[in-house]
């Protein structure tokens, strides 16, 4: 059984799916494929607030999310920075009322805000997710 914060045994795709269980992540790494030609690179991070392993989407060298494993479910985190940020805000309004509330209540750091978007079923965070994360290809 797959232990994401047990550093000596990296996952295997397989075993990741079976630890989130949910269609979503079938789906989600299709899309990620399709649109940008990313596979999910797994990482072991030692950062305390998300110890252990990871999964991050790569457009060439830019970094387009990095996904935590829930049982369950999954969190994209998505770095909207100054590059991103006009067209963010821009598109704030058509976003899902609980996106909107994740970057109103997400601290800026650097001129960068950390979105951990959390995918749990097919609603529109789970698209307006994707429309983020469209921001951040080059």
């Amino acid at each position: 059984m797959f232990d994401r914060r047990d550093q000596t045994h990296p996952p295997s795709p397989e075993e990741l799916s079976q630890y989130i269980r949910n269609p979503l992540w079938e789906d989600f790494c299709a899309h990620m494929e399709r649109a940008y030609g990313a596979r999910p690179r797994l990482e072991f991070s030692r950062c305390g607030m998300e110890y252990g392993w990871n999964a991050k989407f790569k457009k060439g060298s830019r970094a387009l999310c990095t996904v935590y494993p829930r049982e369950g479910w999954f969190t994209a985190m998505v770095v909207v920075g100054r590059r991103e940020r006009p067209a963010l805000e821009a598109a704030l309004p058509t976003l899902c009322p609980e996106l909107r509330q994740l970057w109103e209540n997400t601290a800026e750091g650097n001129g960068q805000r950390w979105l951990m978007i959390g995918l749990e079923d097919r609603d529109g965070q789970y698209e307006d997710a994707k429309r983020i994360i469209a921001l951040r290809a080059p």
